[in-house]
Formats: C-alpha cells, structure tokens, sequence
C-alpha cells in the first residue's frame, strides 16, 4: 500500500446494505411510465366544451349520453350511484317521466335502498308534483318504516303545505311503530305549534306509557 506525506492512504468505506430483501412495492419501468404519461395528461387543458346548435345535435347529444348510461347501467346494475345519476341528469332536461321511469327499474334492483328513496321523492318535491310525492313516502315507510328520516321528511312536506290533517294522520302511523324519544317530541311539537295542548298533553301521556312498558 503506497503511503503519503501524511501518512498512510485511508480507503474510504464502502456502505454496508442491512437490509437486503426485496421492496415490499416493487416500483416497475411500466409505472413509471405509465405515471409520467398520467403527469403529462394533467396537464392538458381541458375538452372544448359541446355547443348544441339545433334540434338534431340534441337528440344526438341526448341519444348518446342515454346509451353511455345504459351501459354503465348493464355493466353492474347493482351499483345504484349509476342510477341516481341517469335519472338526475334526465331531471335535469325535465324529462321526468323519464326519471321516474329510472328511479323505479332502480328500486326493482334494490327497494330497500335508502339514498334511492330519498332522491325519489325529493325530486317530486322539487317539480311540485306533491301527489307523487306522497305515493313515494307512503311506498317507502311501508317497506322501511323504521327509517325515521323518511317520517321526517314525509310529515315535514306535509306541514309546510298546509296539509294539518295529512301531518297529524302521518304522525299517528309514525307512533305506531313505537320510535325513539325524539320523534315523540317532533309529534308532540307539531301539536303546540297550532295550540293543540290537549292533543299534545294526550300523546305526551302516551309517550310515558310507552317508555313504562318498555322498561319492564
């Protein structure tokens, strides 16, 4: 070994591997790539968006988008998202017969689907179409009835179209299935806000009857 001025020459030191096993993710040429053309894709600025000039472009526009739901549909029709989104996209262009059409081949798919109710009816709700409406909440709390958020909504819309007698009859149906404290207080609410105390007094005693019997 050749020695300097200083001394002997020092070899530097080579660095030890501990750990010699394989990755746990192994990070492949393919990845990578692939990786750096999604990078590149990003960056792209966006598609043009489609200007319908008149009638024909339309119904091709309407024809196409259809098909591509359909497909969707077709592909897993157990995936109920895919659905919601055809029939809100057709609520969207008012088409709602068409809507109902969906929303219904939907609940032959899966009729215990709680989101699916809900954007049924609250998509009559919306077009005003309050008899419709009603058939959906009266459908739903007589397959679900322990969903209580379909109580709500369904005694909400009532009240707030003035319909007394039709909030009061949903109410009755709703105790019947004995529910939890706070729907007793909703019912019990509704009755003092139209100065109802006796009726409000009887269902409160009703309440607590309740309660004792379960307690036993």
């Amino acid at each position: 070994m050749a020695s300097t001025a200083a001394g002997k020459q020092r070899i530097p030191k080579v660095a030890k591997v501990k750990n010699k096993a394989p990755a746990e993710v192994q990070i492949t040429a393919e990845q990578l790539l692939r990786e750096a053309k999604e990078r590149e894709l990003e960056l792209l600025p966006p598609p043009p968006k489609q200007k319908i000039t008149d009638e024909e472009e339309l119904n091709d526009y309407k024809l196409k988008k259809r098909k591509g739901f359909e497909d969707n549909i077709r592909k897993n029709r157990t995936v109920i998202s895919n659905w919601i989104k055809y029939a809100q996209w057709e609520e969207s262009l008012k088409e709602i017969q068409r809507a109902r059409s969906i929303y219904e081949r939907a609940l032959d798919v899966d009729h215990r689907n709680i989101t699916l109710w809900l954007k049924y009816a609250e998509m009559e709700m919306k077009s005003r179409q309050v008899n419709h409406a009603r058939n959906i909440w009266d459908r739903a709390i007589t397959i679900l009835p322990r969903v209580n958020q379909f109580w709500y909504k369904y005694t909400y819309m009532e009240e707030m179209l003035g319909n007394v007698a039709g909030c009061r009859q949903a109410f009755e149906r709703w105790m019947e299935w004995e529910p939890d404290e706070q729907a007793w207080h909703s019912y019990i609410n509704f009755e003092l806000r139209y100065k109802e105390v006796d009726k409000a007094r009887t269902i409160y005693e009703r309440y607590i009857l309740f309660v004792s019997c379960s307690e036993f």
